[in-house]
């Protein structure tokens, strides 16, 4: 009966939520009272459980979203994710060209939040769509597969971040095990079904659309952008940083070492820890060496945090 009382809150949150259009945050807060009076939870525990939810889950990944989403908006207004992205797609060349755009939306999805990386990319891939004379869906489509699967299965992203942190995983191994399954599910859900979709509707691949609706975009040339490099070891370092404290972690329980060994590398590796070592790296990289104000640094810190707050 439990169950099937959880399960009824859940369909009742779908429908408040996409059929009644109700905010989400205030659609869960009316369906977690539902469900604890249907439940049979005592009237004057109710209130508590919910604030204790809501404070725990908060804890756990306030930190995380805040930091991440600060350093994929450096990122973002420095130019280093779109040194990535030209780099690569210059690198790769016309006939390789879906697989550039794979690989650096993947990159890119890893440090910037879904819709920062798809406002950022959109504009990338109409302009080489015009320059290559080629479909529009022929790239957006892998792009929008990469940023959806970095989205959906890679911390410091909202959902993996949520669901580590209330079944008690290791963010660290949600990391790596997320990048296995996200490698595959991009070649299939990109080019792989680019191909398949072309042979089904082939009139949608002959559209140009435009991009009014994003406003205006930020622009810079890519000799005022970041290297390559630095852009890339700037957004992949909480990755490096989680999955290397991972991997140690793994082999020590493996040999037998002493829990305390690597108490070190454990802190280093832990989310929150590397997401703020990385922000600084960030600041360093994408800001103070290119010599851009600090103050204007932290305006992009500041402008990142509204996008997080209903989240």
């Amino acid at each position: 009966m439990p169950l099937l009382i959880v399960a009824i809150g859940i369909i009742l949150l779908l429908i408040l939520i996409t059929g009644f259009k109700v905010n989400t945050f205030v659609s869960l807060i009316i369906v977690s009272f539902i469900v604890s009076l249907a439940l049979g939870m005592p009237l004057g525990k109710i209130v508590t459980s919910i604030e204790g939810g809501l404070g725990g889950t908060l804890g756990h990944i306030a930190l995380i979203f805040g930091l991440g989403a600060m350093l994929g908006r450096l990122i973002a207004d420095a130019g280093g994710a779109q040194r990535i992205a030209m780099t690569l797609i210059n690198k790769f060349g016309k006939k390789r060209i879906q697989w550039a755009v794979v690989v650096a939306s993947f990159i890119v999805g890893i440090a910037l939040f879904f819709e920062v990386g798809l406002v950022l990319l959109i504009p990338i891939v109409f302009s080489i769509a015009k320059e290559l004379r080629a479909s529009i869906l022929h790239l957006g489509i892998p792009m929008a597969a990469a940023l959806l699967a970095t989205h959906s299965f890679l911390p410091p992203h909202p959902g993996p971040t949520v669901i580590a942190g209330e079944y008690g995983a290791d963010i660290g191994l949600v990391l790596l095990y997320g990048i296995i399954v996200a490698i595959p599910t991009v070649i299939i859900a990109g080019p792989l079904y680019t191909k398949i979709a072309k042979k089904i509707v082939p009139v949608a691949f002959n559209k140009t659309g435009n991009i009014a609706s994003l406003g205006e975009q930020k622009t810079l040339q890519l000799k005022e952008t970041p290297g390559f490099g630095i852009s890339v070891l700037t957004a992949m370092f909480p990755v490096l940083l989680m999955s290397i404290s991972t991997i140690i972690d793994m082999i020590q329980k493996s040999v037998g070492f002493k829990d305390n060994t690597f108490e070190i590398v454990r802190l280093i590796g832990n989310p929150s820890t590397a997401m703020l070592i990385s922000l600084v790296l960030a600041f360093f990289t994408m800001g103070i060496q290119r010599n851009i104000p600090i103050k204007e640094v932290m305006n992009s810190c500041t402008s990142s945090i509204t996008a997080i707050g209903m989240m």
